[in-house]
């Protein structure tokens, strides 16, 4: 049982301050690689009546079914075709798996907390899903907070379809 705690510490411990980062425009993203199960390349959607712009709608996921959305919709961006290089990085949002459809997957990235500003109080009040802007050699990655992508009713509605 201790062994078993202690691989898990291990795991975690080898997951902290790495991002997946992933484009959306000529912007820059990360995701705590934590919260992050896989990522696939995009999938015929299934479109379903009645929900928010940005939630494409549902994919079937070796069997699972879980619900899509456009995060490029969802920073009130214009919509972009989908391409080859478009990607769906499936996460887990407060127990519910959402995914996540990007521009472009670049890379993980290991990010010291040192090397992470917390946004402004008031674009952060504005922006609640940003939880940190990583420095990056000369860039900046806006690294995201998984659970905050989505407001608790978004979830619930999510669940409901997925």
């Amino acid at each position: 049982m201790e062994a078993a705690r202690d691989f898990l510490e291990q795991e975690e411990d080898t997951q902290k301050g790495k991002y997946l980062t992933f484009s959306i425009g000529s912007e820059f993203f990360g995701l705590e690689i934590a919260c992050v199960t896989e990522i696939i390349g995009i999938q015929p959607i299934t479109e379903v009546p009645e929900l928010p712009e940005y939630v494409k709608g549902i994919i079937n996921l070796r069997g699972k079914i879980i619900p899509v959305m456009d995060v490029r919709l969802r920073f009130r961006k214009p919509f972009r075709e989908y391409n080859d290089r478009t990607c769906v990085i499936v996460v887990d949002i407060k127990d519910t798996s959402v995914g996540l459809i990007v521009d472009s997957v670049s890379e993980v990235l290991s990010i010291r907390d040192e090397d992470i500003v917390q946004p402004n109080e008031l674009k952060a009040a504005q922006n609640r899903y940003i939880k940190g802007i990583g420095k990056v050699g000369g860039d900046v990655k806006l690294l995201l907070d998984c659970d905050k992508l989505l407001h608790d009713d978004e979830v619930e509605a999510l669940e409901k379809i997925g």
